[in-house]
């Protein structure tokens, strides 16, 4: 399929109906229903979405990153099976989740199995390079761990720097994304410095694609959004917002936020509207989104000058577009 004759529409019912046809065992009825249920409930696929678009860049015919695909999607949902878990979410794209509709023992060996299954599908990848395309999964899946251990340390310290803090979405969010290009990249023939490059530019949009979750998830629509707005806020969690407004707060307003931090039973709406109001007070807002037009534009200039056809640019600009200019 050439990049002539498909939308990101066109791809994304494709991928669709790869997940919907994943082939799980039925039984024991409890460990394999929730992984269907978890991938049931949709999301923007971005990850397998990313690996094929990524492999159009290089080869007409993409069916073969049908396994790749579909094995990132499947360790991204494991990956939130178990967040869900640590965060004690009770929502997941509007729906409960899956620790929510079960239980919490449950939700942790149904992402054990997602695991395996997805490392079963990145097994069966066909391609020249599939030692590299599982050395490439390895590592990113370890990386992604390291990112959620940061992530649950930092909840901890009372001083996180903004480095820190970009260091640990990197690791969490930022490095599947990467790879789910390079592995695109390498199934569909490209060479090293391509597939190297293409995961640099995909570090970029990742670092955006967090920070702009960090940002829908204070000043975002609760019903586009498919879950309660101000949540970071309530967790108290160190998101970009929060640690740019300790750090460029002044001293009353430091204060402040950090009374509301320590408020043990606070109100959660008068929480969310106090904290908000601080941030807008103390320019968090613009400040945000100027962090996110920057790694765009680095990214956009990444894509530029890369070796590949002006088609293949435009494509995977739109994605970039679609994929941090969201508000959901």
């Amino acid at each position: 399929m050439s990049l002539e004759l498909f939308t990101l529409d066109s791809l994304r019912a494709d991928v669709d109906a790869w997940v919907q046809g994943i082939e799980l065992k039925k039984e024991p009825r409890n460990l394999y229903a929730p992984i269907s249920y978890a991938l049931s409930l949709g999301g923007k696929r971005l990850r397998p979405l990313m690996c094929v678009a990524s492999c159009s860049l290089f080869k007409d015919d993409c069916s073969c990153a049908r396994n790749a695909a579909m094995a990132l999607e499947m360790f991204h949902n494991f990956t939130l099976l178990h967040d869900d878990v640590m965060d004690n979410s009770k929502l997941r794209r509007g729906q409960p989740t899956v620790h929510a509709k079960w239980n919490a023992n449950t939700a942790i060996l149904s992402g054990d199995q997602m695991l395996i299954e997805a490392y079963k599908l990145i097994s069966d990848v066909d391609s020249p390079a599939a030692t590299l395309i599982l050395d490439v999964f390895n590592k990113t899946a370890t990386e992604v761990c390291e990112g959620q251990q940061y992530d649950m340390d930092f909840e901890k310290q009372d001083n996180v720097s903004i480095d820190q803090y970009m260091e640990m979405i990197r690791l969490k969010t930022a490095v599947l994304l990467a790879a789910s290009i390079k592995i695109g990249a390498l199934i569909g023939g490209a060479n090293i410095t391509d597939t190297n490059a293409l995961y640099d530019f995909g570090i970029q949009i990742g670092l955006a694609f967090q920070l702009q979750d960090d940002y829908l998830d204070v000043y975002g629509d609760e019903k586009t959004f498919g879950k309660p707005i101000g949540g970071d806020i309530v967790e108290n969690k160190k998101t970009y917002l929060l640690i740019s407004a300790l750090q460029d707060a002044s001293s009353a307003q430091k204060k402040e936020i950090l009374q509301w931090i320590e408020k043990d039973n606070a109100v959660r709406e008068e929480k969310i509207a106090a904290v908000t109001n601080l941030y807008n007070k103390i320019g968090v807002k613009e400040k945000t989104e100027r962090k996110i037009e920057e790694l765009l534009n680095k990214a956009m200039r990444m894509l530029s000058a890369m070796e590949i056809s002006a088609e293949g640019k435009r494509f995977m600009a739109d994605f970039v577009n679609m994929l941090v200019k969201r508000n959901k």
